[in-house]
This record gives structure tokens, C-alpha cells and sequence, in this order.
């Protein structure tokens, strides 16, 4: 594609998308206000449902605005067995905001709507913080070590958030989204932390851990997610916005959850050792995977 016309792209790929998230996040917004007013069970689980066509809707409309770029090439391999009726925990690598979109896009059809954790801070967010909380997004109040060594009461307040949000998912179908490393991956983030692999940060257990532990066998799968934008691996989601983007690799694995995966990693030792090394194995074969897709791709 021309260099002149990526500036242009970009303006107009930028403005379609705040457009479309706007008029989304519209009648979300209103009806998580008759959320807010009205705690009845039953209208708040109508509103869940509406709320989630919603985001369907916008995800749908991302599929559209995706096609201004005619040029982008998807390598996608694993979705075959998905099915919307399941819950799925859902773990993948972190490049870059594309992978949103991303798995906005690829998933919209095959699995229910993706809820992911959010900082806290977003909540105050005029008009998002509101649409987020309609649509069951659970909210995530992470304590410092310092802050939890000044206020000891503070301890384990952030676990009973995530508990408290994840009681909500036992009524309906659900996939919850986890970036397990904790941030999107960049070559400085990586040697600053050490990580021991080289396409990936290192993965951070309690989160996920967690997550099983409180809906126990409400699970039914977890799916490993592996991103990748070969070409565009420097700044993929402008690259997207601009009409550059080439290629969007994606592997799913579909893995069985069994009782090793259910247990208190708090406070269980052994627990949490054979729980990481579960992880970290995962982490080991994601490194091999990105590397064997990169040799592939050139």
C-alpha cells in the first residue's frame, strides 16, 4: 500500500471505530443506568443479555471496519469445536491492543461474549466505567506490596473482588479473558523482568488460579491463545488503523480441565507448585510455537 495513503487510512479507520464504539456504548450505557436503579435478578440478567448483543454488535462492526484493509492475510487454526452454549477461560499472549480486536473478531461467532479483567481505575471512566460494569466486566483493585505492608486489612481484598465478579458468570455462559503476563510484551519489558523466553514475558499464575478455584468445575474448557503479527510486530494496532497490516496469525488449543487444576494456591504449597509448572509449560511450548510460526512465516 502506498506510504501517502496510510496517514489517510489511518484518520479514517481511527474515526469509524471511535464512531462505532460510541454509538455501541450508547444503549449499554442506558440500560446499565436501569441496571444501576432496578436490583432485581431477573432484570439485571435481561440486561446482561441485551448488553452482550450489544458488544456483538461492536464486534461485528470491527469485522467490517477490518475489511478497509483488503490486503490482511489470516492465518487462524483451531476454532473447529467451540461452541457458545460452554464457559472458557480463556489465556493467551499479549503484543499489543490488536489482540482485542483480534479476538473480538475471531471469536464473536464461536464462543460467548469475551469478558475481560479491568483495573479499577477504568470504572470512574465517564461512560465506560458504566458500559463495562453492564456488561459484567469485573473489576480488579490491585494492592502494592508497600500499600499491603502500611494496611494489613487490606489483604486478600482484592481476591474477594475477583470472587465476588466471578459469582456472576455461574448463570450464564461465559468466557473470561486473561492476559496472564500481565502486560504487552515488548523486548525491554523482557529484559528488565528477566523473562526466560524469548517471545513471551513470564506468566502470572494467581490470577487464573484463582479464577478455577472459584468456579470450580463451572469450566468446561481453557483455551490457549497464540497471537502473532509477523510482519507488523513493532506497532501492530497502528499498523491495523492504517491500512499496513499484512498478516494476523492465531493457534487455539482447546485443553481439558481436571481436578489437578482446582485447589487453594494461597495456602497450598504443593498446590501452587505443580499449578505453575503447569503454566509455565504451557509458556515453554507458546515460545517453541511463536518461533516455529516466525521460521514459517518468513
Amino acid at each position: 500500500m502506498p506510504k501517502l495513503l496510510s496517514p489517510v487510512i489511518f484518520i479514517i479507520s481511527a474515526v469509524l471505530a471511535i464512531l462505532v464504539t460510541a454509538l455501541c456504548s450508547l444503549p449499554i450505557v442506558l440500560v446499565g443506568v436501569i441496571k444501576l436503579l432496578v436490583p432485581i435478578p431477573a432484570v439485571w440478567r435481561a440486561i446482561s443479555t441485551f448488553a452482550d448483543y450489544i458488544m456483538w454488535c461492536w464486534c461485528q462492526s470491527l469485522a467490517w471496519l477490518l475489511k478497509v484493509n483488503p490486503n490482511i492475510r489470516w492465518d487462524v487454526d483451531g476454532l473447529s469445536g467451540l461452541e457458545k452454549k460452554n464457559w472458557y477461560l480463556l489465556i493467551g499472549n499479549h503484543q499489543s491492543w490488536a489482540d482485542i480486536v483480534v479476538l473480538c473478531v475471531l471469536f464473536r461467532n464461536h464462543i460467548p461474549m469475551n469478558k475481560y479483567f479491568l483495573k479499577q481505575q477504568l470504572a470512574w471512566i465517564p461512560f465506560v466505567g458504566l458500559a463495562c460494569w453492564a456488561l459484567d466486566m469485573p473489576f480488579m483493585k490491585r494492592y502494592s506490596r508497600s500499600y499491603l505492608l502500611k494496611h494489613p486489612e487490606k489483604r486478600g481484598k482484592d481476591l474477594e473482588t475477583t470472587r465476588h465478579s466471578c459469582e456472576k458468570f455461574r448463570q450464564r455462559p461465559t468466557t473470561i479473558v486473561n492476559f496472564v503476563e500481565g502486560s504487552r510484551f515488548t523486548e525491554a519489558k523482557k529484559i528488565k523482568t528477566r523473562s526466560p523466553y524469548r517471545n513471551l514475558l513470564a506468566p502470572k499464575a494467581a490470577g487464573i488460579a484463582f479464577t478455577l478455584s472459584t468456579l470450580g468445575n463451572q469450566f468446561d474448557k481453557v483455551l490457549n491463545v497464540t497471537l502473532l503479527y509477523p510482519d507488523n510486530q513493532e506497532h501492530p494496532f497502528i499498523d491495523m488503523l492504517s491500512g499496513r497490516l499484512k498478516c494476523i496469525v492465531v493457534r487455539v488449543e482447546c485443553l481439558p480441565i481436571d481436578e489437578s487444576l482446582h485447589g487453594d494456591y494461597f495456602n497450598d504449597k504443593e498446590f501452587k507448585h505443580n499449578f505453575q509448572l503447569w503454566l509455565n509449560t504451557l509458556w515453554q511450548e507458546k515460545d517453541r510455537l511463536l518461533d516455529k510460526l516466525k521460521h514459517q512465516q518468513r
